[in-house]
């Protein structure tokens, strides 16, 4: 672990990516240091048989094991789209809400199990319900692409539609149920 702020901190980052070892630097700013951008790039050059990656002015030889995490400790950062590409951010704020949602999920696990399985039962069927819905609609538009002619002359193509359409209904009928259910749930949860 690592701050931009402590002398000699590229030392350290040479050690970690020419032993592929995982580097953390902590409280980032707004901005990073531009010595750090081909680390960010993953700018790996072959240099006869080894690895190497450009650190500032010299080159240091790549381990491809070597893991680079940035941490911050604002709210809500804004780096540039560059970076933003190069990076996978992840949110770690824990709200309020979402704190009391997991306590009392633990508190109705044990005292009423019922009531948790059949929330959890009830959000594994809405799972299922958007996965067949993007199911319907890659193979309508599939069909739709792949025809030849005239659309209303296939009637595989139609049939396919009319099979699409009841699905839809159907399911949108039993996700509005469980959206009753989801409520009477949470209303039973919270009493």
């Amino acid at each position: 672990v690592v701050q931009l702020t402590q002398n000699k901190y590229l030392n350290q980052i040479e050690l970690a990516i020419t032993n592929g070892e995982a580097i953390m630097i902590e409280n980032l700013g707004q901005s990073l240091d531009a010595v750090l951008g081909p680390v960010l790039e993953r700018a790996v050059l072959r240099r006869g048989r080894a690895l190497v990656i450009k650190l500032g002015d010299s080159e240091v030889e790549y381990d491809p094991g070597f893991r680079l995490y940035l941490q911050t400790k604002l709210a809500n950062p804004h780096y540039e789209p560059q970076v933003a590409a190069q990076s996978t951010l992840i949110n770690f704020m824990i709200t309020l809400d979402g704190l009391q949602e997991q306590l009392l999920a633990l508190v109705v696990n044990k005292e009423r199990p019922d009531l948790e399985e059949e929330k959890t039962s009830l959000m594994e069927q809405q799972n299922g319900f958007k996965v067949k819905l993007k199911e319907l609609e890659d193979e309508l538009l599939f069909r739709l692409a792949s025809s030849q002619g005239d659309i209303l002359a296939d009637v595989e193509l139609i049939e396919g539609l009319e099979r699409a359409k009841v699905t839809s209904n159907d399911i949108n009928a039993k996700a509005l149920i469980a959206k009753e259910t989801e409520a009477q749930i949470v209303e039973s949860r919270k009493a």
